[in-house]
């Protein structure tokens, strides 16, 4: 995939889809820095991507996104970044009149402000360079916005138009700016959520899969996304190949959205 001498930036990576990104760039032998919230889980995720990839260049920077003080000292450790991946999120299922304004705050500030300050610190050094890739893993949720998770929806929709504007700030440049419409996905913290309400709802977790994406009408692929399928694309639109593809969400839903565009 012509990546073998970039240098990436994955927030949120030290499980989930975040993980699975980092895991397929180091394949294609990218030099990536990893990102959770607590050094302890960065250093076990690092030692585990150095053994599933021999070789692999892979350092990790601890910093929570609610702290914008840890956030400056991350992008202060960074140096420089050819592709930044903004994974880093919240979601959770929550009726709508008990979502406070602590919680919109907080959901904005981490699945949205995160975005805006790593994507500000770097989008310049990638035009002044002349080449870059800033990828926003999103979701379908952001454009079909669930009755039960409409914080989340709402901070999602948020990162599409935000990817969308930084991508005409590159005009003319090497750099590309896109966001992953990811589908369901069973990722660790959809894994534990399912868990839980299995727990609760006294069945089996593979039923009460079975029962999500039977409810799903919509979905073309019935069943839930790996991550790593949502890490390959990732990986395309990091690369020189998709030099063409710019300001747009490229889907990996499975086909849950019913729009032809």
């Amino acid at each position: 995939m012509q990546l073998a001498t970039k240098r990436a930036f994955i927030s949120g990576s030290t499980k989930g889809i975040g993980y699975s990104i980092a895991e397929a760039l180091l394949r294609e032998g990218v030099s990536v820095v990893i990102n959770g919230r607590l050094e302890s889980r960065v250093e076990s995720a690092v030692q585990k991507l150095r053994l599933d990839v021999p070789g692999a260049n892979v350092s990790g920077i601890a910093a929570d996104f609610r702290e914008p003080t840890q956030v400056q000292h991350l992008l202060g450790s960074l140096g420089n970044i050819d592709i930044l991946v903004n994974n880093v999120g919240l979601f959770e299922v929550k009726p709508f009149e008990e979502i406070s304004d602590h919680e919109w705050a907080r959901y904005f500030e981490i699945n949205v402000m995160s975005g805006v300050r790593l994507s500000r610190a770097l989008l310049p050094q990638m035009i002044s360079t002349g080449w870059g890739r800033i990828i926003f893993i999103g979701s379908e949720s952001g454009v079909n916005i669930p009755a039960d998770m409409t914080h989340y929806g709402v901070t999602k929709a948020g990162l599409l138009g935000l990817s969308n504007g930084l991508a005409k700030l590159t005009r003319g440049t090497g750099v590309t700016v896109n966001t992953i419409l990811g589908g369901p996905t069973y990722s660790d913290g959809v894994a534990e959520t399912i868990e839980q309400i299995a727990k609760t709802q006294q069945i089996t977790t593979s039923e009460l899969k079975s029962v999500i994406i039977g409810g799903n009408q919509t979905s073309l692929l019935e069943r839930f996304i790996e991550p790593e399928e949502i890490a390959n694309l990732a990986v395309f639109l990091a690369s020189p190949l998709s030099s063409a593809t710019n300001g747009t969400a490229v889907r990996a839903d499975g086909g849950v959205l019913t729009s032809m565009l």
